[in-house]
């Protein structure tokens, strides 16, 4: 009986030397410990579907080794630190059947629900469903308070959470020196609201942040006055009057007649401009916020203060639908209007019948995509679609959906008409991005599209803003910008004088005047000789701390990761502020894309400040936080 006791005891220890061996390995962590055969182990990879198990010999990994990089050498394997290994090898890992479920406090339950409710844009009727209540039935809950009994309970408890994320946000701005907004109006269901967003730039991480703001119900005629009150009103709630650097919006009448100009900002036409090309049309030298000014003094004092952007997608915009046509020939102009005609009877075949749509799909193995306004760049990539598909087969979709088929000139035209607005397609997914989009990127795209084959028709509608000042200190704020997207040297040379004249302007620059005063020789009480007193200098001055005219000097020396303006603090503050902006009004518009969500026709009872308040919390994200 001792015997095999003993025996058994042997080779279970064995056993757990062979294992410990196998958990030594550094990539152990992807396998696990399924049972030992002899000498070999059995394993389950946990990176293949349905864990396959695998066998290798109980002294040696290479089968493992070979398996992932077979199977999964596209992956970044990560090795197991040091210390989880010596753990793992000296301990014995205990496998655990029972799985006990902790009870849930209610506020942590309340607040998965109002996730779930709101993340996934839900009515707030839900919390009343029967199917929905027999899942949290499953959930155990600490102590006898019971979840949401209806759904006004339900609204109430999302009344609170609105409040404190209002809060929330009304202390970041507190602690932010500079932010923009953008503002639009949305119209669904024969209601009409005006949305507004904030962006701020994070000083530490240099990231952009974004909020939403406001989603409100206006009523009436979209007058630029009403327009002006409403945006006036949402700013002065956040306590962002004296704090907004610019706001911007799209170009519509209302939003630029809504807008004025202080007498501050009124400046004279800046040195770069008089060094641009002579060859180019002079039709407005005034940055893009600067074109609209009060005609008289009853209307400017119901006008905004802020700075205002136009959108720039939507400036880009104008130029593929509106000023190509200008700039075509008579005979070329005929073949657009001929060839957009045809493309717009196929747009429409393939998007109001579904026989068509099999038609297309089954000839060309592709849908159609049809242009939508809200997207500016769908114009290009809807007719690029068209030109994917050869002549032949172009010919025969139109003739079986009844469409005049495309001539071979116009076929051409629409080919080389994509070629030509490529750039400006690739400038609008630039400027629409979400993450890191600074204002700075603008006058670098903009100058990329200039020198493409749009030079005349770009430099015509962009001619106020490549030569803003405000853009200009943008970009040359940018680490990754700088100088380099300049051309001209006389540009450089204007546009690093006025960086430097910013620089000196900068509050920052006040401590540091110090160094450029003439101190008086200060004598050590040490030095009590005549040789001594006679060799007495002025202290050398710290390095670390320089003029606005070095600091700009080092500035275009350094690298080009944005970690640089730590070093600079005068030319970070610029930075913060002129990067603020957004280059384009796209966050507002995913707003209202949101909202359409909300929004349903089979919630049309939704009360304005409900649906505005449960946009705004989805919009922020304030759950997942």
């Amino acid at each position: 009986m001792e015997a095999s006791t003993t025996a058994s005891s042997f080779s279970e220890e064995g056993s757990q030397q062979q294992k410990a061996s196998f958990d030594g390995w550094r990539f152990s962590n992807y396998f696990e410990y399924d049972q030992r055969k002899e000498n070999n182990l059995t394993v389950k990879c946990t990176l293949c579907p349905g864990r396959k198990l695998l066998s290798t010999a109980c002294n040696s990994t290479s089968n493992l080794k070979k398996h992932l990089q077979r199977q999964h050498g596209h992956i970044k394997l990560v090795a197991k630190r040091q210390s989880d290994m010596n753990e793992q090898s000296h301990k014995q890992q205990k496998l655990s059947f029972e799985h006990k479920v902790l009870p849930t406090s209610k506020s942590e339950i309340n607040k998965l629900v109002a996730s779930y409710v709101v993340e996934e844009m839900l009515p707030l009727s839900t919390v009343e469903s029967l199917s929905f209540r027999k899942i949290l039935c499953k959930i155990p809950i600490a102590g006898t308070d019971q979840l949401f009994s209806d759904w006004k309970t339900f609204a109430m408890y999302l009344d609170k959470c609105y409040a404190m994320m209002e809060s929330e946000l009304k202390k970041t701005f507190e602690s932010t020196e500079y932010v923009s907004t953008t503002a639009d109006i949305w119209t669904c269901h024969n209601k009409s609201y005006i949305g507004m967003t904030a962006h701020w730039i994070d000083s530490s991480n240099f990231h952009c942040e974004k909020a939403a703001l406001a989603c409100k119900r206006i009523k009436g005629r979209h007058t630029y006055d009403i327009v002006a009150t409403e945006i006036e009103q949402v700013h002065s709630s956040y306590g962002l009057s004296e704090k907004v650097t610019a706001t911007v919006t799209d170009n519509g009448s209302n939003f630029v007649k809504a807008f004025s100009m202080s007498p501050s900002q009124q400046q004279q036409q800046h040195p770069i401009q008089r060094t641009r090309d002579q060859g180019r049309m002079k039709k407005c030298h005034l940055p893009m916020y600067k074109k609209c000014s009060p005609r008289n003094k009853k209307t400017q004092d119901t006008l905004l203060s802020p700075p205002h952007l136009r959108c720039a997608s939507h400036t880009l915009n104008l130029i593929s639908t509106v000023d190509i046509e200008k700039w075509l020939t008579v005979t070329n102009k005929t073949i657009y209007r001929s060839a957009t005609a045809k493309c717009s009877a196929l747009w429409t075949k393939a998007s109001r019948s579904t026989v068509a749509a099999e038609l297309v799909e089954s000839l060309c193995g592709k849908k159609l995509m049809v242009p939508t306004v809200t997207r500016w760049n769908s114009f290009h990539n809807a007719v690029a679609r068209i030109t994917e598909i050869s002549r032949p087969q172009l010919t025969t979709l139109c003739s079986q959906l009844g469409v005049r088929a495309f001539s071979e000139r116009e076929y051409k035209f629409l080919v080389e008409y994509c070629a030509v607005t490529n750039p400006l397609t690739k400038a609008l997914d630039r400027l629409q991005g979400e993450n890191d989009c600074y204002y700075g990127n603008l006058l670098p795209t903009l100058e990329k599209v200039c020198f493409s084959s749009l030079r005349e028709i770009s430099n015509f509608r962009n001619a106020s803003v490549l030569d803003s000042r405000e853009g200009l200190l943008a970009a040359v704020t940018l680490p990754k910008f700088k100088m380099r997207w300049l051309r001209e040297e006389t540009r450089r040379e204007a546009l690093k004088n006025l960086l430097i004249t910013e620089c000196r302007a900068s509050p920052l620059a006040a401590p540091h005047n110090e160094e450029h005063e003439v101190r008086p020789p200060q004598i050590s009480p040490a030095s009590s000789s005549s040789e001594d007193d006679f060799f007495v200098f002025e202290e050398e001055q710290d390095s670390g701390s320089f003029g606005p005219d070095r600091e700009v000097m080092e500035y275009l020396k350094s690298g080009s990761e944005m970690g640089v303006l730590d070093n600079f603090p005068r030319i970070k503050n610029l930075s913060l502020k002129y990067n603020t902006a957004p280059a384009s009004s796209a966050p507002v518009e995913r707003l209202f894309s949101l909202g359409s969500r909300v929004l349903t026709p089979r919630r049309n009872r939704l009360g304005d400040k409900r649906f505005e308040r449960l946009l705004l919390m989805r919009y922020n994200h304030y759950f997942d936080k």
